[in-house]
């Protein structure tokens, strides 16, 4: 069963149009919507959940038409878990009561059991049932908002940036955690980030959306190693977007001299080919008979590795990534090359 169908869904705040005729099918796993601030990720997860009415388009959750069909349905009845951005814990209430808080009715009578189940999926102790949320770290206050909203058992969660908030280690941490746990509560999930990494990390399916409009929706690798438009090589590896021309089939011209182009690109003629940082790779002698020249302009050092700015002898400007241990100073002259084939759009 499916757990979430979007077909042309347009939404907006007042005359602003926000979403613009989005289709999106959730099957089962995660699917992370990608995109950066204000691009309507948010509103597309209010628009599910039924905090945001759509002016157009049909929205089914598990089957049911909750948008566009006989009636609307309220957010209260769609089923849907919902985790907020800061997890938005009851301060009052402990842990096992903000657990137990959405369930209905009928479940009620099995809370202490239903609790302890939802604190066993998300890895949190059962000691830490009694405890209030302040008592807890940024990571355990995630897991139990998780928990609250898997303990009604819905077909579908929906999570909007929740890692946020979160220190960089504690962040994947908590996120293998929460995709274990949705895993094993048999939960279709859409996850809001702007965070490649974690969409490319933690996501079945991951979504490209740009003012409101989904550039395309595939499996990580396929988005990050083939990508569909310009934008979301751009976007995802922060590719170098160089204009030149296909030459042959498989291969390429441009500031960066002869490339070898993936299958499937454009024919003979202009293009622009997507370099991505890891594909250049940087001598610091100026001297080799490889590549073509270029200056650094700056590096940004990370421990792991760096980032270094270029400024090719053509002018155009583009960024490798290079090991810690071979870093050079802004302002030397180097030899830029590339490794491997590159995409080619056409102009």
């Amino acid at each position: 069963m499916t757990a979430l169908e979007i077909r042309g869904l347009q939404a907006g705040y007042g005359r602003t149009p926000v979403l613009q005729g989005l289709d999106l099918t959730v099957s089962s796993g995660v699917t992370a919507i990608l995109g950066s601030s204000g691009c309507g990720k948010t509103t597309l997860l209010r628009a599910v959940a039924g905090f945001v009415e759509p002016s157009a388009g049909t929205i089914s959750v598990a089957g049911v038409p909750v948008v566009g069909g006989p009636r609307p349905v309220p957010a209260r009845d769609r089923g849907i878990g919902y985790v907020p951005q800061e997890g938005a814990l009851f301060p009052h209430l402990t842990v096992a009561r903000n657990v137990a808080f959405g369930l209905p009715r009928a479940r009620r009578r099995d809370a202490g059991a239903v609790v302890a189940e939802a604190l066993q999926l998300v890895e949190l102790d059962p000691a830490l049932a009694e405890r209030y949320p302040h008592e807890l770290s940024g990571g355990q206050q995630q897991r139990v908002a998780l928990a609250r909203a898997l303990a009604p058992r819905p077909a579908l969660v929906l999570l909007d940036e929740p890692f946020s908030s979160l220190d960089a280690s504690l962040r994947e941490e908590t996120g293998r955690a929460v995709v274990r746990a949705l895993r094993a509560a048999s939960a279709a999930a859409v996850l809001v980030t702007h965070d490649q990494g974690e969409a490319l990390s933690l996501a079945d399916q991951v979504a490209v959306m740009v003012s409101g409009q989904f550039l395309q929706v595939a499996a990580p690798a396929a988005v990050y190693l083939s990508p569909a438009d310009p934008r979301v090589a751009a976007f995802i590896g922060h590719a170098s977007l160089l204009p030149g021309e296909v030459v042959a089939p498989g291969r390429g011209r441009c500031a960066l001299g002869e490339v070898a182009l993936r299958p499937g690109g454009p024919g003979a003629g202009p293009a622009r080919f997507a370099v991505r940082s890891e594909q250049l790779q940087v001598r610091a002698d100026g001297r080799s008979p490889e590549g073509v020249p270029g200056e650094v302009v700056d590096v940004s050092f990370f421990g792991h590795d760096a980032t270094i700015r270029l400024r090719l002898a053509s002018g155009e400007q583009v960024t490798a990534r290079t090991p810690a241990d071979s870093v050079p100073a802004a302002g030397d002259k180097v030899q830029v090359f590339v490794v491997g084939e590159v995409t080619a759009f056409g102009a």
